[in-house]
């Protein structure tokens, strides 16, 4: 308990920590102002047992009585307060901080760990934490504190009704220790159940093109009904197995309370204590198993906070890449590849390839599928680090740059683009938020996009779908094409950007992709004869090497894969339905 406790205050920062540990110091002080009623009945006791109940007894017990509620309710009203902050703030510097450290994350990663268990980390698992972690931690905190402090307090009043308190209280340790034994089990199965059902429902929506045109429904609702059922399951178990510790717990609270009720009772009529000391006591019996029972419900919620804070941990333990890099300012964008060599789930990828890409040149890379072209364009670029070998941009080592100036020299244009829920400006814009509206109208019309933006309802201020899904293929190219030139760098590359273009748009998309390379060094994976012939020098990478290279003219003269591309592509463009 105490090291889940003292685990959750780490996670949460300096600043946090302190915002809680006066939360609690208030919780114990709210109890402290809830216990003055008992002084304010005992005043009116005293009175009574001297058969002569004056003004003064009245209000002075009804002074005491208001001071217990208004201090209470002020001092609770502040400590809530301090709790919902520091819960909040947690978690939203530790959602920025998952998402710093997942930008200098290699890309391996990505493909390690599914969408769903990020997304669930960053949603369901950080909640627990800014919502229930943070209820839980007080409550347990705070019902033990007073618990503990009620102890002390009796022991002033009557040491043998505290001693009965005390052993109470280490029963009721010993029953809770037997409760967070049970929950540390169940707790890893809930935060997998819940990562299991995000991902599965993630997948379902993101599939349901391809669900619906397999008809693969069934198959695909069973996959997520299962997810529901486990994770219906796992609520379930925990429940069953929780509820009836958490009774136990609730009993011995109850118990230690009538134990001192009937103790009191008994030295009062033995002679050994007066009324008002025997009062005094019944009162603080009902108190103490107020604190006790709040501590036990909620501290079943403990392991659960104590898994959730570890796997927000993971991420933030998850080795980056070596960003400790200079800022560097290359005198040249030529990239060089000196025998790098490159592994993924201990399959060699990439094995001892070389290559020079000479600045404001354009280098083409094609091959097979599977070939290892966009782990090569990865590797260049580094979004993975090379294992053997090195990568060079303006003759020094990638490794020597600080990551962020080493991507102020590149940009990118994927083959499946990605737009934000956001303006059409907005995403244009979006390496540089602060640029002008006429900076981002240049480059939508040099990237051919200009046109059927300004036709669209709102323009520029359209807001756009979640991943650009209000837009076909060939418009969001080339707002992404538009993106990159926003940005300017002196880099570009380029993954099979044209592959999905329909015909349509494919001489619109070209001379976006002519007006974004121009002048620039070129890097491009492409399958399509007309993007690949006018490159200075064409990179045929297979089985993870460079098997052939050279210009379009020079690599069709020779046998091999490169030829044999061309053919095939040749042959697919004069195929007509007759």
């Amino acid at each position: 308990m105490v090291k889940t406790i003292r685990k959750f205050f780490a996670f949460c920062g300096e600043e946090n920590y302190r915002k809680f540990r006066l939360s609690i110091l208030l919780g114990v002080l709210q109890a402290m102002f809830e216990a003055l009623k008992i002084p304010a009945i005992a005043c009116m006791i005293r009175a009574l047992i001297r058969e002569n109940v004056t003004t003064q007894d009245i209000l002075l017990s009804f002074g005491i009585m208001v001071l217990s509620i208004v201090g209470s309710g002020l001092i609770k009203a502040r400590s809530m307060m301090l709790q919902t902050e520091g819960g909040y703030d947690t978690c939203a510097k530790k959602r920025v901080e998952i998402a710093e450290h997942m930008r200098y994350l290699p890309m391996g990663y990505f493909n390690a760990n599914s969408l769903g268990q990020i997304t669930s980390v960053t949603t369901n698992v950080m909640e627990n934490l800014e919502n229930v972690a943070t209820r839980v931690i007080m409550m347990v905190c705070e019902g033990l504190l007073t618990t503990s402090l009620i102890i002390v307090m009796l022991l002033f009043f009557d040491w043998r009704i505290a001693l009965v308190l005390l052993g109470g209280f280490a029963i009721f340790l010993l029953a809770n220790r037997f409760l967070q034994s049970a929950a540390a089990g169940l707790a890893p199965r809930k935060i997998d159940a819940d990562e299991k059902l995000v991902e599965k429902v993630l997948e379902y929506l993101q599939g349901m093109a391809e669900v619906k045109a397999y008809h693969l429904v069934g198959e695909k609702s069973r996959e997520l009904n299962e997810a529901i059922a486990a994770n219906t399951q796992v609520n379930t178990d925990m429940e069953m197995t929780l509820i009836p510790r958490m009774t136990a717990q609730s009993f011995i609270a109850k118990l230690t309370g009538t134990a001192m009720v009937a103790f009191s009772c008994a030295f009062y009529c033995a002679g050994t204590m007066d009324a008002l000391t025997a009062v005094v006591m019944v009162i603080s019996a009902f108190i103490v198993y107020a604190s006790l029972e709040s501590a036990g419900n909620y501290s079943a919620l403990l392991r659960v906070v104590d898994v959730s804070v570890d796997r927000a941990q993971e991420i933030l333990d998850t080795k980056q890449m070596d960003i400790s890099g200079e800022v560097i300012a290359p005198v040249s964008r030529e990239i060089r590849a000196d025998n790098i060599a490159f592994s993924y789930d201990k399959r060699r990828i990439i094995q001892g390839i070389s290559a020079e890409i000479p600045e404001k040149t354009t280098t083409a890379i094609v091959g097979p599928s599977g070939g290892g072209k966009t782990t090569l364009v990865n590797l260049l670029a580094r979004f993975w680090d090379v294992e053997e070998g090195t990568v060079t941009l303006g003759g020094r080592n990638v490794k020597e740059y600080d990551m962020d100036s080493l991507m102020e020299n590149f940009s990118f244009v994927f083959q499946n683009v990605y737009l934000f829920h956001d303006t059409i400006a907005n995403n244009i814009r979006f390496g540089q938020p602060d640029a002008p509206m006429e900076d981002v109208i240049a480059a939508a019309k040099k990237a051919c996009c200009h046109d059927f933006i300004s036709a669209l309802p709102e323009g520029y201020e359209t807001v756009i779908g979640e991943g650009g899904a209000s837009l076909s293929g060939g418009e969001k190219q080339r707002i992404s094409i538009a993106r990159a030139m926003m940005k300017d760098a002196p880099v570009i590359f380029l993954d099979e950007a044209t592959a999905n273009v329909d015909p349509e748009n494919e001489n619109e998309l070209m001379q976006a992709v002519q007006a974004l390379t121009e002048e620039k060094t070129v890097v491009m994976i492409a399958h399509r004869l007309k993007t690949v012939e006018h490159a200075d020098q064409i990179l045929v990478v297979d089985h993870g090497q460079i098997v052939q290279r050279g210009t379009h003219t020079e690599l069709l003269a020779q046998e091999g894969i490169y030829r044999n591309f061309i053919s095939e592509r040749r042959q697919a463009a004069s195929w007509k339905v007759k």
